[in-house]
Parts: structure tokens; sequence; C-alpha cells
């Protein structure tokens, strides 16, 4: 089997030390970059699976790496870093990462976070399946959604998020299944991910987010997809 590939962004060479030594020996293929800049430069000619960034480094910080590879890229980001309030999760999630680990953190939970990132692209065969209903049409062979026909780009968990919603169309669907499905079993207290990922998934599908017609907040509960012509 063909070892996936993780670039790891931190200027603190004894993490970059510890990660490279415990990555490798799961069978993962590391490359290290100590600032955003050379992360990018790395990146010209080695396409990684993955990406572990800090947020606070020299010359290009974590917030703006995110920001510069979600818009070349749908790899999956993760952002590890001794900021641990929620605003800095919230805003780092708004950049474009997909996770978030704080340090001093275990190695058993960041490997569980770096698996559950990458197991998007081994999707089981039913999950690959179209989804049409009301004014929705969701392909996540392709990773395609058109709503009324128009075409709406989402990033990799936008897309998760919304193809296991419409999955459920019409049923209130918990935070904690949701965030376990989507993010995996070591994420499911972390609601503030699903409250950055449904605004932005709201600002692209609504025609008024802050009055939602196909993403209904059931409060405290979860949330409800309405495909349009059903509601």
């Amino acid at each position: 089997m063909e070892h996936k590939h993780i670039l790891v962004v931190d200027d603190e060479s004894q993490i970059t030390r510890v990660l490279r030594t415990s990555l490798s020996s799961h069978g993962y293929d590391i490359r290290v970059a100590n600032d955003g800049e050379t992360a990018l430069e790395i990146m010209k000619d080695w396409s990684p699976d993955l990406v572990i960034t800090d947020l606070t480094m020299p010359n290009m910080d974590g917030l703006e790496l995110c920001r510069q590879l979600r818009s070349k890229t749908q790899i999956p980001i993760i952002v590890l870093s001794v900021r641990g309030e929620e605003r800095t999760k919230v805003k780092a999630l708004d950049a474009g990462a997909d996770d978030y680990v704080t340090k001093p953190f275990g190695m058993e939970e960041l490997l569980a976070r770096v698996r559950a990132n990458l197991r998007r692209a081994r999707k089981e065969e039913s999950e690959l399946e179209p989804i049409e209903t009301g004014d929705f049409k969701i392909d996540p062979g392709a990773r395609s959604v058109f709503v009324k026909d128009r075409a709406v780009h989402l990033t990799p968990k936008e897309f998760d998020l919304l193809a296991y919603l419409a999955r459920h169309a019409g049923k209130v669907v918990t935070h904690r299944a949701l965030l376990g499905a989507v993010w995996g079993g070591e994420s499911t207290e972390q609601v503030e991910y699903l409250r950055v990922f449904v605004a932005q998934l709201r600002k692209k599908l609504e025609p008024l987010p802050n009055s939602p017609r196909y993403i209904v907040t059931d409060p405290w509960v979860g949330y409800r997809f309405v495909a349009g012509d059903d509601r």
C-alpha cells in the first residue's frame, strides 16, 4: 500500500522531531517546514495528503497558510496549537482548517485525528451514491453540489457535513452524531466546529443566511436538512 504523505509545519524543532518520528513509525511519509512560506515551496514539487500546522510562526503564520492552501487545494488541514481558546479555534476553522488539536497533545489522539481526516478519501461505496432531493443535486464521487442548478463550491469538511445532513433529510441530526460522522469519535464535544461550518454552509447555500430554509437549527439538539420543495 502506498504511504500517505504528511507535511508538518512548525517552527519548534522539538515538535517537528517528535511528529516526524511518531508519524513515520506509523507508516506515513513525512516532510517538515518551519513556516508557511517554506511549506508552500515544498508543495511546489511534493503533494501531501494532509497538512499539520502550528499557528504562531515567522514569515507566514498558520492562519495565512490555511487560507493559501484552501485557495489552491482541498487536502485536509489539522491545526496544532498551544492556543486553546474557542475564538482562536473558530478563526482557524474559518480560515480553512478541518480540525484543531491543542498542545500539549496525546500522540494517540493526534493519530486518530489524522486517520479520520484521511478517511474521506476511502468512502464506502454507499456514500458515493448521488443524492438528488428538492433543490439539491449532490455527487459525492465528484464532490460537487448544485442548488437549483447553480454550482456551489464547498471545502471538504463543508461538503462532508452537507452530504451527511442530506442523507438524513427531514430528520434532526444531533451535534454528537454530526461531529462523530464528519470529524471522528475524538471530536464529539467540539460543538464550535459545527457553528463555524454551518454558518459557512448557510452563506453559500441559503438565499437569506440569517433566515435559513435548508439547514434548520433545532436548539440545543442539532440540525435538520430541508431540501427545498419538501418543506
